[in-house]
């Protein structure tokens, strides 16, 4: 029997090509399916009142029609239209409008797949967008239809929420917040999202959450609700110092060490210097992390506070608070330090989904926006690929002690 492909299992070849050619169809093919299931629901609702005699519903379903292979720009796909039989004998059937009788090449359906998440999470702007596309005849991909799709991918969001951790490990976890603008309100909400490093090396995205990226109590929500399902406790966190994360970590795994975010931190000691000083600053802060031994990182950040104490102490302030945070990675395999250093796994994806939405100029309802994101999330992760070094984080799981990024020996 062929063995089946687990994320673990599959090398960053593998992975790239999917995220090129399987994965485009699969997931064009997954959403074509979803739409046609909410088009063919809308009809059957609108037909609904047409009885038989004995006043029995007229229309009913009658399974799929045969399926054909439909050439779209995201590959050839495989499709089965939902098929109607009439018990009365008229002309009444239906007819799918995003995939019409005979149809075997489209490039409609997939140019309309990033629409669905840029445009059609936004359910008013749905059908203008696709109207543009597909023509005023495009009833089929209507407002309704986008609704019951929206309907889907909450319900896909509740299952993927409620899964099982039991017999996973994460080494390394990092977190951070994505603020969003929520329509008809001034709150100033955030996407929590955790993404998880696996023993094998692979990245997943572990939790996607509305909240606010400073409040301890919602960040404790989402890691409560992880622990409940079977997370253990990772060996490193990595994540920006104003989170409200680590008052959670701190509660629910508090066995975990923390890795303060340099790309964070750079940013947060710059902004308060002057302009005049900032290429110098940030050179001295490049030496602390860039040094290949623990000492030399001392050094350089003893060099930082001796070099601006007096002149920028609220910047040497925001420095050394964090300290041992900053230099936490030292303690871990030097092959790791590139990944662990920053929260750069969620930074660049955070960056695809600002892009994504910024054409939609407000996402519409939290709801609408979480469900947006979650989509943007799940689509990204395909293309994440493994750490250096994995080959040493089943090391790091069984305790092995790093020092300078090497192994120590026993005795």
């Amino acid at each position: 029997m062929k063995k089946k492909n687990t994320p673990c299992s599959l090398t960053n070849s593998e992975l790239s090509e999917l995220s090129i050619d399987e994965i485009a169809r699969a997931g064009a093919q997954a959403l074509l399916r979803q739409a046609l299931e909410a088009e063919f629901s809308i009809y059957m609702d609108k037909i609904s009142e047409v009885k038989t005699q004995d006043g029995l519903q007229a229309i009913v379903r009658n399974g799929y029609h045969k399926a054909r292979q439909i050439m779209t720009s995201a590959g050839s796909i495989e499709v089965s239209v939902p098929r109607s039989r009439n018990r009365i004998g008229t002309d009444e059937t239906f007819t799918s409008a995003i995939v019409p009788p005979y149809m075997r090449k489209s490039f409609k359906v997939s140019e309309a797949i990033p629409l669905l998440y840029l445009k059609g999470i936004s359910t008013g702007n749905m059908e203008e967008a696709l109207q543009g596309l597909l023509g005023d005849d495009a009833s089929g991909l209507s407002a309704s239809t986008v609704s019951r799709l929206k309907d889907e991918w909450k319900k896909e969001h509740e299952q993927w929420e409620k899964r099982s951790f039991t017999g996973k490990q994460y080494c390394y976890i990092y977190a951070d917040g994505i603020y969003t603008t929520v329509r008809s309100s001034e709150k100033k909400l955030s996407e929590l999202v955790i993404i998880g490093v696996l023993e094998c090396g692979v990245k997943e995205l572990i939790a996607v959450a509305s909240g606010y990226r400073e409040s301890t109590d919602d960040w404790s929500e989402i890691l409560r609700s992880l622990k409940a399902r079977g997370l253990e406790s990772p060996d490193l966190a990595i994540g920006d110092g104003a989170l409200g994360f680590w008052g959670a970590m701190r509660n629910v795994f508090p066995e975990t060490e923390w890795q303060r975010c340099w790309v964070h931190k750079k940013r947060n000691v710059l902004n308060k210097m002057p302009k005049n000083v900032q290429k110098e600053a940030s050179r001295m802060m490049d030496d602390i992390y860039n040094a290949e031994k623990r000492v030399d990182a001392d050094q350089a950040f003893d060099a930082f506070i001796e070099r601006f104490r007096y002149t920028q102490y609220k910047a040497v302030d925001c420095l050394q608070k964090d300290r041992e945070e900053l230099l936490a990675f030292y303690s871990f395999p030097k092959q790791h330090w590139k990944h662990i250093r920053t929260t750069n796994p969620i930074e660049s994806t955070f960056a695809t989904v600002r892009l994504r939405t910024k054409s939609t100029r407000g996402m519409g309802t939290e709801e609408t926006t979480h469900m947006m994101i979650f989509k943007l999330l799940q689509s990204a992760q395909k293309r994440w690929q493994k750490i250096w070094g994995y080959t040493l984080i089943p090391l790091v799981m069984k305790g092995q002690k790093f020092e300078d990024g090497e192994m120590i020996k026993a005795a």
